[in-house]
């Protein structure tokens, strides 16, 4: 390894100039990588919902619906002059109203007293009509302006395909404008723990190299996920800063007594196995997402993953190659010391820790029981709500009510059993009305009778499809209880039945998340555990660091129960394997510090000794990462992005409250049952 060292030093200005022919590529690169804006495609190919999906775009023409458009103070022929407009607008695969369920014949030769009023209350009020739209996968944004243009500020439109849309706008301005925060922020934070207004400056650029080339690497999938596009890029800086921070912190160490270049080899001698388990357990605690069946865990696992090992790889080759380089003009801007010194804070840290680990025993059970019981919330529908998007869907929601529409589709057999279908959906809370063949036609009226254009939007070659208006919010206990009772109708009826809808789709989100979330924490907390019990060959210190973190975890996702919020659940899923994998770096450096200073003093001076030392590098770590957090929290008008971040600000926060109050305690109380527990441990026997 030290002739690898030694040729990285010896060829620097080789390795600077691939490193930026490299970042120079794939900054070209990032911007040609695909960006998936639909949670819907990241579901499991066997949810019912997608199998639905599939099922419509299938066997029935055009998509399944996602939009809604409202005309107000429009006749009937205008409102069918909308119609034309719209539909021929670029990205609107199919557009639905009145005309589709009854006939458009019927429908402009009948006088409107004499249609079912049943069915026209939910196409057209007051001279106000309700068109119903299937905007295609990826073209939102573009269909979306057309649409805007088209029907003016005077009309109203909302629906999933506008929330998309919506993202779509946000999500690269709201990735410049965190960056444009946060990077002064952390060279604020560096310049303090530091002694050189160059070497943060160098933090930056070492792990900005990797987060670029990590975006444009991401050439290799097919697409990435709005989630990994905007998280990806912070999470990456702030949690792999550390390792600029080890290296360069051991180099000036040498450097006392050392020529540059031999400085640099010791250096990366030194940090390789502190910089390597630290990204270990971070890599695991990413890794973990990958065995989510959501798509979006495994999306953006990967991605992270492959973040943490350029990062690893940029420190490591990239960085000392560089700081050799700018070496003479770190020692010319040497300035003193900013950060504070931290040599009381042993003596005040260590008469808390038993108030702080008892309360930490008094919080601990009631706070993984808060966790146990967050609601969350699985759609995009809050995203849009301070924008033109929420005022419409007040609007549209005032004339037509809080309507939300699902499509059952059942094998196609004799209409008696359809009948008793539709008879049994209608007895059913919150569903307002069912609109199928039998109930908009008549069962005994033939088929052949009826418009095409009327039986292709109920029958297929091999199903019905039947449509559902509920009054019940997005998502919710009694939208997902009025969901399982349709699914449960239905199955009285058909051994076969597929049930579509955005609804529909987050109850199946809601199903798929419930079982990852176990499965995740498991593989986090035992891929930790292993890496911990290979680093400190001990049995103890393994349990008692997952205690401390985990900890910190349930307290963080505890708030929102107490606060009574619900929950984005990407921000739960991904800040449990986040903070664990990112913070326990944190009890590593504090727990390993602790065991070298007690080969040679006694357990309290050790700990005393060991607060002294790291607390100034844990806070600085500390305060990037939470930084980072808060910083996607104030930036993002995206309620998923602002909760993650809030979580991470947050969970750091705590687990450094942890890590500073209660491991202290931790170690200081079970010294005896450590020693006995740890591989050649070394311990001073006590006074």
């Amino acid at each position: 390894m030290e002739k690898i060292f030694h040729s990285i030093t010896k060829h620097r200005k080789i390795v600077l100039s691939a490193f930026l022919a490299v970042s120079i590529i794939c900054a070209v690169l990032s911007l040609l990588v695909p960006v998936n804006y639909n949670m819907v495609d990241y579901l499991p190919k066997d949810a019912r919902s997608t199998t639905a999906i599939k099922i419509i775009e299938n066997e029935f023409e055009g998509e399944l619906p996602n939009a809604k458009v409202m005309l107000t103070n429009v006749s009937i022929t205008e409102a069918l002059e909308y119609k034309e407009k719209i539909s021929a607008i670029d990205g609107v695969a199919s557009v639905s109203w009145l005309d589709d369920v009854i006939g458009l014949d019927v429908l402009k030769t009948t006088p409107l007293e004499f249609l079912d009023a049943a069915i026209l209350k939910n196409y057209y009020i007051d001279n106000n009509a309700l068109l119903t739209l299937a905007i295609e996968s990826g073209k939102e944004a573009d269909a979306v302006d057309a649409i805007y243009e088209l029907i003016g500020e005077t009309n109203a439109a909302a629906g999933d395909a506008f929330n998309t849309a919506k993202m779509q706008e946000m999500s690269v301005s709201e990735v410049l404008n965190a960056m444009a925060i946060l990077i002064p922020i952390i060279i604020i934070i560096l310049i303090i723990s530091t002694t050189s207004w160059i070497e943060p400056l160098l933090f930056l650029f070492t792990i900005g190299v990797a987060v670029i080339i990590n975006m444009g690497t991401n050439i290799i999938y097919s697409e990435i996920s709005f989630i990994t596009l905007t998280v990806s890029p912070i999470l990456q800086l702030a949690v792999s800063m550390d390792y600029a921070i080890f290296l360069l912190h051991s180099f000036n160490d040498y450097r006392l007594e050392h020529e540059p270049q031999k400085a640099m080899i010791l250096a990366m001698k030194q940090s390789l196995s502190t910089v390597a388990a630290s990204a270990a357990t971070t890599v695991i605690g990413f890794a973990a997402l990958v065995f989510m069946r959501f798509g979006i865990g495994a999306d953006l696992g990967l991605n992270l993953f492959k973040g943490v090992a350029l990062s690893f790889v940029s420190v490591m080759v990239f960085l000392p190659a560089v700081t050799l380089i700018c070496y003479k003009a770190i020692d010319k801007t040497r300035h003193r010391k900013f950060m504070p010194s931290f040599k009381k804070a042993g003596n005040v840290l260590m008469k808390l820790r038993t108030p702080f680990f008892i309360l930490a025993l008094i919080i601990v059970v009631p706070a993984f029981l808060a966790q146990s019981n967050t609601e969350f919330l699985y759609g995009t529908g809050v995203i849009a709500k301070a924008s033109r998007i929420g005022k419409d869907t007040l609007l549209i929601e005032e004339k037509f009510g809080g309507e939300n529409m699902l499509a059952l589709l059942v094998p196609k057999e004799e209409p008696g059993k359809e009948i008793e279908l539709c008879d049994a959906l209608t007895e059913i809370p919150n569903v307002k009305s069912v609109v199928s063949f039998v109930t908009a036609v008549g069962g005994q009226i033939p088929r052949e009778f009826v418009p095409d254009e009327a039986v292709q939007q109920f029958y297929s070659e091999n199903y019905t499809r039947i449509i559902i208006y509920t009054d019940t919010e997005e998502e919710g206990p009694d939208t997902f209880d009025t969901i399982q009772a349709v699914i449960d109708t239905a199955a009285m009826y058909y051994d076969t039945h597929y049930l579509a809808g955005q609804s529909a789709t987050l109850f199946d989100m809601k199903n798929v998340v419930s079982m990852d979330t176990g499965i995740v924490n498991l593989l986090a907390i035992a891929g930790i555990f292993i890496v911990l019990l290979i680093t400190f060959r001990s049995l103890s210190l393994p349990l008692i660091l997952l205690f401390t973190i985990e900890t910190a975890i349930w307290i963080n996702l505890s708030f929102p129960y107490f606060a009574g919020n619900a929950l984005s659940f990407i921000g739960y899923l991904i800040i449990s394997t986040v903070q664990l994998g990112a913070t326990v770096d944190y009890a590593i450096l504090f727990t390993d510090t602790y065991l070298n200073n007690r080969k040679t003093f006694d357990k309290k001076k050790a700990m005393r000794l060991t607060i002294e030392d790291k607390l100034t590098a844990i806070l600085t770590s500390a305060g990037i990462l939470a930084t980072a957090g808060f910083t996607l929290a104030y930036t993002s008008s995206n309620p998923i992005i602002s909760d993650l971040g809030t979580l991470l600000g947050r969970g750091t926060l705590l687990s450094l409250a942890m890590v500073s109050f209660v491991l202290p305690a931790l170690l200081v109380l079970f010294d005896g049952f450590i020693q006995k527990t740890t591989l050649k441990s070394g311990f001073q026997k006590d006074a």
